[in-house]
């Protein structure tokens, strides 16, 4: 089957972020079936997607008219072009709905996972259609959020992770292409080496969280939005970059397992924002404020791309 603006496409979860990631596909005309085995996530769907709808100013009634509840998985996937699940982060648990997939499509049909972090080709493992089975690592909240990572596990079909990637593309979700199954993907590799360095930095009293936070956010994070770690790399020049290394990286943490202050911290019941204090300290309403400001952000940044896309694309959305 191939994939293209009029694919169907199914689900496998309504939670978080399976409805999520159905909006994002009905919003631009698909046909998309939830599943889920919760009466009570299935009846709160439409209603949680309509919010989402509101938020972004998009046309609520015409996106929830591309949107249907399942609570028979051969019914929910039955004509779909693409079937991404979205359960639970358990292995054993996504090789059974991997099994039941494809005792139930037809081998056209591409089956992807959004893991966050098991190897694509474990989850895989028990199947006979391997070739099928890819990653899209969606990132949270995807319908403002755009990066989807597209995994190529070793048995994956090259021509699916194409025709993925070019549908992930025609909805307004930024697709990148992995070429090995690793750990962690790319996003979240990236990611938690910067964490590392931050939590050795307060942990051998250089100074706070706060301050750390404060360099990222008011230094090189203000430049991220727009100029990735390499641009900036070749656009200061290589031998800058090289003499730099050069110095820093023996002095860089190398700590290979997670870092003794964060084990101690989440041992003490110091887990973060909900509890009051993990690297620092929160009242309810200093978390609260935060979280707005994040989504104000991200949303004010997802009008911006729609608008930048609507100006490139005349007529596209409509």
């Amino acid at each position: 089957m191939t994939l293209s603006r009029d694919t169907p496409v199914a689900i496998v979860g309504a939670g978080l972020m399976g409805l999520a990631i159905g909006q994002v596909f009905a919003a631009r005309g698909h046909d998309v079936t939830l599943y889920d085995l919760s009466n009570e996530v299935r009846d709160s769907a439409l209603e949680r997607a309509g919010t989402i709808f509101d938020l972004l100013e998009q046309d609520k009634d015409a996106g929830l008219a591309h949107l249907k509840l399942e609570g028979d998985l051969a019914k929910a996937v039955a004509g779909a072009g693409l079937v991404i699940e979205a359960g639970p982060e358990r292995l054993s648990v996504k090789r059974e709905i991997f099994l039941e997939l494809e005792r139930l499509t037809d081998a056209s049909v591409v089956l992807a996972t959004n893991t966050s972090g098991i190897p694509i080709r474990e989850i895989a493992a028990p199947l006979s259609q391997k070739f099928r089975v890819l990653g899209t690592h969606f990132w949270n909240p995807p319908y403002l959020v755009p990066l989807v990572e597209v995994v190529e596990a070793e048995a994956t079909s090259p021509e699916l992770v194409s025709r993925t990637i070019d549908l992930l593309r025609s909805v307004g979700l930024r697709p990148v292409h992995l070429r090995a199954d690793i750990p962690g993907f790319i996003g979240n590799r990236m990611q938690h080496a910067l964490k590392r360095e931050a939590i050795a930095i307060v942990a051998s009293g250089v100074c706070d969280a706060e301050t750390v936070d404060t360099v990222v956010k008011y230094g090189f994070g203000l430049r991220l939005p727009v100029l990735g770690p390499l641009e900036q790399s070749d656009l200061v020049g290589l031998e800058l970059t090289l003499a730099i290394h050069e110095t820093l990286m023996p002095a860089l943490d190398v700590t290979p397992v997670a870092h003794p202050l964060l084990v101690q911290l989440v041992a003490e019941g110091k887990t973060g924002a909900k509890k009051g204090e993990g690297f620092r300290r929160w009242t309810p309403e200093e978390a609260d404020a935060l979280q707005k400001r994040v989504n104000e952000y991200l949303v004010s940044a997802a009008k911006q791309r729609r608008l930048e896309e609507e100006t490139e694309s005349p007529g596209r959305f409509g």
